[in-house]
């Protein structure tokens, strides 16, 4: 078991939406107004929460080494085209890799929410916020499927929606909420190098991305093009970047 960086602190900086059934203010302090959403499946929740939990050091360790590595992440706020004083839900925040960046786009005057269904991912994050005394960013522990906010000016996603059954819906919901959403995601085409280690990747967390049988590549481009036609049908302004060699798309969709 990872052990807690915050040494118990930062649990209180999480706010946990408990049946995930309500949505929770964008400041993080409490409840909104109930969503009337479909009951999450407590099987794949599980399924998540127990992988990130399991692999929260080392996942924290390697999204850091990597954060600006092709200028993904970046480039996902830069689409977002926040403003200061904004709200921007980032949703699988993890440990915290883009909270700098975003608060930075929001400015002190703007709110920052990291959601993730992973405790242990969630302390990470919470030592962060804390160590830098960070006031307007949230945790909160929730489902991605379920958004506990009633609204935002941005959602970002990023290497998420490879996780959800059904990403058109999952990703539709949140247009519903914001005025611009961004998601990156792995798109197994290209560079055979790349390719292999995303196949073993996949391969090795296949119990993670429902693919431990068949084609894992094949179950991971359906869910890109899913998210990415969700975007399409419900967003007026759209943009896509390819980067690192082509295998990673960044894909945003605005109101304006």
């Amino acid at each position: 078991m990872a052990e807690d960086p915050t040494g118990g602190r930062g649990r209180r900086l999480v706010t946990r939406d408990d049946d995930g059934a309500g949505t929770a203010a964008a400041d993080g302090s409490g409840p909104a107004a109930a969503d009337n959403v479909e009951a999450a499946d407590p099987r794949r929740l599980r399924r998540i929460r127990r992988g990130y939990d399991a692999w929260a050091r080392i996942y924290d360790w390697f999204a850091r080494a990597t954060a600006s590595v092709g200028g993904v992440r970046a480039a996902c706020v830069r689409a977002l085209d926040l403003a200061p004083g904004d709200t921007v839900v980032e949703f699988g925040c993890g440990p915290g890799v883009n909270l700098p960046v975003l608060r930075d786009a929001v400015g002190r005057g703007g709110r920052v929410v990291g959601v993730d269904v992973s405790p242990r991912m969630l302390d990470r994050a919470a030592g962060l916020v804390e160590r830098r005394g960070w006031g307007n960013v949230s945790l909160v522990e929730a489902d991605a499927e379920r958004p506990p906010v009633a609204a935002a000016d941005g959602v970002l996603a990023t290497f998420v929606t490879s996780l959800f059954a059904d990403p058109y819906r999952v990703v539709s919901r949140w247009c519903d909420l914001a005025d611009a959403v961004v998601v990156a995601a792995f798109v197994p085409e290209g560079n055979r190098a790349a390719n292999a280690a995303l196949r073993a990747f996949v391969r090795l967390n296949g119990r993670l991305f429902d693919a431990r049988s068949g084609d894992p590549l094949g179950r991971l481009t359906e869910r890109t093009a899913a998210a990415r036609r969700a975007l399409d049908d419900k967003t007026a302004v759209r943009e896509r970047e390819r980067r690192v060699f082509g295998t990673i798309a960044i894909e945003a969709g605005r109101d304006r």
